[in-house]
């Protein structure tokens, strides 16, 4: 399995504010995506310019802030196949969330322990 990018990410009803932390940290905005899922989620990825990276997602329909990995990788099929292997799920059961540039899901160990997997699509994946 091809890893990507391997960063923190915080998922939170309040990201303007922990945005707002980040950037005050020497952090900047580098990417942002709108409507996941068809919904009011936002996901804005940091860097800082020692090369520290972090992503910070808004999501309302969430108890408390959540704390995961976010692994992109270059297959996210032989991804979701290592992680099942290891007894991680889904944690949106069989969907896998398709944004057009990118496909990607959140897996639970047996423990709880969550990484949100991505692939973005290239060119040569289309």
């Amino acid at each position: 399995m091809k890893i990507t990018s391997f960063n923190p990410m915080i998922i939170t009803k309040d990201a303007d504010t922990l945005i707002a932390l980040f950037e005050a940290l020497g952090f900047e905005r580098r990417h942002k995506k709108t409507g996941i899922n068809d919904e009011d989620i936002s996901a804005v990825d940091m860097k800082h310019p020692d090369g520290f990276r972090i992503s910070v997602v808004k999501a309302d329909k969430i108890p408390q802030d959540m704390t995961t990995i976010r692994m992109n990788v270059r297959d996210l099929d032989e991804a979701l196949a290592f992680f099942n292997e290891r007894g991680f799920t889904n944690a949106q059961g069989e969907k896998i969330t398709d944004t057009g540039s990118s496909r990607a899901t959140m897996v639970v160990s047996p423990s709880g322990f969550t990484i949100s997997v991505s692939q973005h699509i290239r060119e040569e994946d289309k």
